[in-house]
């Protein structure tokens, strides 16, 4: 049996994990490294250069960088609005739900490649190392995949020692809580978010360190929406992407999206991570808006009933299921509607909705006024209308008494 000498895809952040795999794999495997690092938002111009300059210095062939932006809004963000996704009633995975477009790219580049192996850096404890699993055993089963951290254990101090006794570049250190950035949000991780006792402290917030130490000013502000899909915030038609980014700067200055989530990881233990998601926040809370003004109460039941099975998907890694394609394609069909406008105000730490707008509102669509005249129905109608429904229950009440 011949030695597979294809390179091996590795997906890399350029922190100490990814960092001293890739002189570990070549060494270990006697096959060269190919590093891929797929942006699904919060890598600059200056953070991609740095990145393949130090995949480069410690020994890779290539590096790979491939903007995944508009691909994550169009195949997760647009659905975990229109789900108005936030797990636990709070969190809108922030960070986590781009694993498994970052899996199928991986795939792509290994088919390209003509590579049989794909690695990565993640450790035993997170939630990360079954979402990227999970994902790529789906799109490929045949593919062989490596985790080296995870599977042999290594520690912080034994991987510097390694990358120090090969002479290679080291990782910025200093930093005491770890910190990760996407397109719909950041988590930070530090001391503090072991236990469930208390907060990080106001330093460490990387948008919001500042909305109350030195308030900003409120201000108004409104959002377009176009089926479910946001088109322009403050009349200036935006992609989503570019929306996202802006929306991120606006309400990040307010404290809007800050929060520590304590919640279940995919292994079945607790886990608790502080949060920015100003965006993510401002988008669903507007979203829920106008959609309560535009669907009805019986396709928002439906909808909020698989949403949360959705999130659930996302955050283990599995939107790749058939069954997410069906709550998508349920999804996209509630959005047909969903058309409009919303207004809010921003304060150090509150989001007002002050009011929202639509072609379809149901509101303006009835003759009747609520609480004020009926419109649509007579007296004796609601009479009826109100006997008919008390039904059910006078009918329970007189078999108790009749039993007794």
């Amino acid at each position: 049996m011949s030695k597979d000498t294809s390179p091996i895809i590795l997906a890399f952040s350029g922190g100490l994990d990814t960092s001293f795999c890739v002189p570990w794999l070549k060494k270990t495997y006697g096959r060269d490294v190919i590093t891929a690092c797929v942006d699904t938002g919060g890598i600059d111009e200056k953070a991609a250069v740095a990145l393949r300059e130090r995949a480069l210095a410690l020994g890779a062939i290539e590096h790979v960088l491939i903007d995944a932006k508009q691909d994550f809004f169009d195949h997760v963000i647009r659905f975990l609005i229109a789900g108005n996704v936030l797990r636990g009633q709070a969190y809108p995975l922030c960070v986590g739900a781009e694993r498994g477009l970052q899996a199928e790219r991986l795939a792509e580049i290994a088919l390209e490649r003509g590579a049989t192996t794909v690695a990565h850096g993640c450790t035993a404890a997170g939630n990360d190392q079954v979402r990227f699993e999970v994902a790529l055993r789906t799109l490929n089963p045949g593919l062989e995949i490596l985790a080296p951290v995870r599977d042999n254990n290594w520690v912080r101090k034994e991987q510097l020692a390694y990358l120090e006794k090969l002479g290679l570049p080291l990782p910025a250190q200093g930093s005491a809580y770890s910190i990760n950035r996407g397109l719909w949000g950041i988590t930070i991780g530090g001391k503090e978010t072991l236990t469930s006792e208390g907060s990080i402290p106001e330093s460490a917030w990387v948008l919001s360190s500042n909305a109350f130490s030195a308030p900003q000013e409120p201000s108004s502000h409104t959002l377009a929406f176009a089926a479910g899909v946001p088109v322009a915030l403050d009349g200036d038609a935006l992609s989503p992407v570019k929306l996202i980014e802006k929306l991120e700067q606006l309400a990040g200055g307010y404290g809007i999206g800050r929060g520590i989530h304590l919640g279940d990881t995919i292994l079945g233990t607790k886990g608790r991570v502080a949060y920015e998601a100003p965006a993510a926040i401002t988008l669903i809370t507007a979203h829920r808006e106008l959609e309560k003004l535009v669907l009805s109460g019986q396709q928002i039941r439906i909808k909020d009933s698989v949403s949360a099975a959705y999130g659930d998907f996302v955050h283990e890694g599995k939107q790749l299921d058939l069954a997410c394609d069906d709550i998508e394609a349920l999804l996209v069909s509630s959005q047909r509607r969903v058309t409009g406008t919303v207004r809010f105000a921003l304060r150090p730490g509150q989001l007002f909705i002050e009011g929202t707008s639509s072609p379809h509102s149901l509101l303006a669509a009835t003759k009747g006024i609520y609480g004020e005249s009926a419109g649509e129905w007579t007296a004796s109608d609601a009479l009826g209308y109100a006997r008919i429904l008390s039904l059910p229950g006078s009918l329970q009440t007189r078999a108790a008494r009749s039993s007794t």
